[in-house]
């Protein structure tokens, strides 16, 4: 129009208008790509420490239940999937939106029956999408499903290989884990096929809006009413008929993308929204502070008298593991708990721990109920050495001094003499700088049970427990950790899960249990000249011991349980 006018002079400001419009176009794009990278970043950042400060304070009856592969995959993938959606795609969504708003507008403004025509297919991708929005939701959720259980079968098939390959089961686990990535694979598949046909439908919307306005707005050119449109109205309105359609392809593919987020984001939050089977109470909080905002200097000495009183426990749905339990612990009393598989020494003393609590009853510790105390504080003065224990990555110095970075060299050697650790650790090539490997694989059995002592020992705990901890490991690193054990407990309640009943003769009082019960009570020589269960358990493994020092490994593989001799053991 203006070159057919000859108002050339109009140019430059219409120039200078489309380089003002051009300029904060550039100006909002650059804002969107940097606040959707900070928002990318963010995201994942905030859940992963919201999600682990969550697991941090579940109870360990929590990670019994729960496999490592399904926390995993929330904390990685699913955080990730959740970050990239919530950054550039809901920026694509709103900028899709803005679009969809504007060119609606200036439709409007051309011609409002036009533009009412091209509304009315809007409903229609409404229900369309509501529709797909199920099916598509459906697949992803099965995806995410199946991802835990992959990352699940690499995590248990690498930890796991030794086992794996022992017991020549390659092709089953090979096959068991196939079966997860098929299964992930199909709906994947299925996900994509009902996405495939969705986009066509909103493709098909925006031709068949264009040719309403071409059919209406024709009818109207060729009226001659005083209505009537004119070609460049017409050129113009299909334009925008068709630029609204534009966007709503990209929403298309958003749709699909938060669909997919939706599915993991179900998945992080429900580990955000996990309530702790075992918890500080109120009253607790507002005394002694949060578990990781904790008054400690509000914290009450820990003597370490434990008194079970009338505790019945069973796990959820099951049958009582104790029922109606007594005992009674002095602070400082050394407690072995012998009894056969299933008999409930663990349950025993993981109650004892608070890391599960008792169904009925009550348990104290110097005359409170542990459960007005925090949780934290009890922990904090425990040390627990496992029959496995667990090392992390790292070297000797860090995993001794574990979380406690404000620990000196010198406080970590002498921890190490304590339990006769520091020869070992020295003839090592590089001392305490020697890296242990994953969960402690360069180093032995026995080796890692001396450092986990010092690592506990360094806590200064009111109370040990010992699970099981000479069970794995030969003759001569036995004496050295009944060494260590003897300086570890000195002074300190201690409860002992024994296999090997050698390792308990220095014990104040064993309690022998049987199906939630404590059967016999007393020290070794106590029980021993009642020739009970106790003692009866005590020739067995003692007459076994005799055929390992005559037989050779098959003939004790098979040997039988020696019948007690009244005259046997005792002198």
């Amino acid at each position: 129009k203006i070159a057919l006018t000859g108002q050339i002079s109009r140019l430059l400001p219409l120039s200078m208008i489309a380089l003002a419009v051009i300029t904060i176009q550039a100006i909002n794009v650059r804002l969107m790509i940097f606040h959707a990278g900070r928002l990318e970043s963010s995201i994942p950042y905030d859940i992963r420490k919201e999600a682990f400060a969550k697991l941090q304070s579940m109870p360990l009856a929590y990670y019994d239940q729960t496999p490592v592969g399904w926390l995993l995959a929330r904390m990685t993938s699913d955080s990730r999937r959740l970050g990239e959606t919530l950054s550039w795609n809901v920026v694509d969504l709103f900028w899709s939106l803005a679009m969809m708003i504007l060119t609606m507008v200036f439709m409007l403004l051309l011609n409002v029956r036009l533009a009412l025509l091209v509304l009315a297919t809007v409903p229609v991708l409404v229900v369309v999408s509501i529709l797909f929005q199920k099916k598509i939701l459906y697949n992803f959720r099965k995806v995410r499903k199946y991802n835990s259980h992959v990352t699940a079968g690499f995590n248990e098939g690498i930890g796991g290989a030794k086992t794996i390959k022992s017991l020549s089961i390659e092709d089953a686990v090979h096959q068991e884990f196939q079966g997860a990535t098929e299964s992930m694979r199909e709906f994947s598949v299925r996900a994509a096929t009902v996405s495939a046909v969705y986009t066509p439908i909103v493709l098909l919307l925006g031709a068949i809006a264009a040719g309403l306005v071409l059919w209406r707005g024709g009818a109207r050119m060729e009226s001659g009413l005083a209505d009537s449109i004119g070609y460049g109205t017409m050129v113009a309105f299909i334009s925008y008929a068709v630029q609204f359609f534009e966007p709503v392809k990209q929403f298309a593919r958003v749709f699909t993308e938060l669909n997919y987020a939706q599915a993991s984001a179900e998945r992080v939050i429900s580990i955000i929204d996990m309530e702790a089977g075992i918890r500080d109470n109120e009253i607790v909080e507002q005394t002694y502070g949060k578990m990781l905002s904790s008054k400690r200097d509000q914290w009450p000495e820990f003597a370490g008298n434990i008194e079970f009183r009338d505790v019945t426990f069973r796990y959820k749905d099951g049958e009582n593991i104790l029922e109606h339990f007594n005992l009674l612990v002095k602070a400082g009393e050394k407690i072995a708990i012998v009894g056969e598989t299933g008999s409930g020494k663990s349950t025993l003393v993981n109650l004892a721990c608070r890391f599960y609590e008792p169904t009925e009853g009550s348990i104290l510790v110097d005359g409170v109920d542990y459960r007005e105390r925090p949780l934290l504080w009890m922990y904090a003065n425990l040390g627990y050495v496992l029959q496995e224990p667990h090392l992390f990555s790292g070297t000797v110095k860090e995993n001794i001094a574990y979380g406690r970075t404000e620990i000196d060299m010198a406080t970590i050697i002498k921890a190490t003499n304590i339990v006769n650790a520091h020869d070992f650790i020295m003839q090592m090539d590089e001392g305490y700088d020697t890296q242990v490997g994953e969960r402690g694989s360069r180093l032995s059995t026995g080796q890692k049970q001396l450092i986990s002592f010092a690592r506990a020992i360094l806590s200064d705990p009111g109370m040990f427990v010992l699970d099981e901890a000479t069970s794995s490991v030969d003759t001569e690193t036995e004496h050295l950790i009944q060494k260590a054990m003897a300086n570890a407990l000195r002074g300190r309640t201690s409860f002992i899960i024994a296999h090997r009943l050698s390792t308990i003769r220095s014990a104040d009082r064993i309690l022998v249990i049987e199906k939630g019960r404590i059967v016999e009570e007393g020290n070794q020589h106590e029980l021993l000249q009642k020739k009970g269960r106790y003692w009866r358990l005590y020739t067995n493994q003692f007459m076994r011991e005799q055929v390992v020092g005559q037989a050779g490994p098959s003939d004790v593989a098979s040997a039988p349980l020696a019948t007690p001799d009244t005259n046997a053991v005792i002198s």
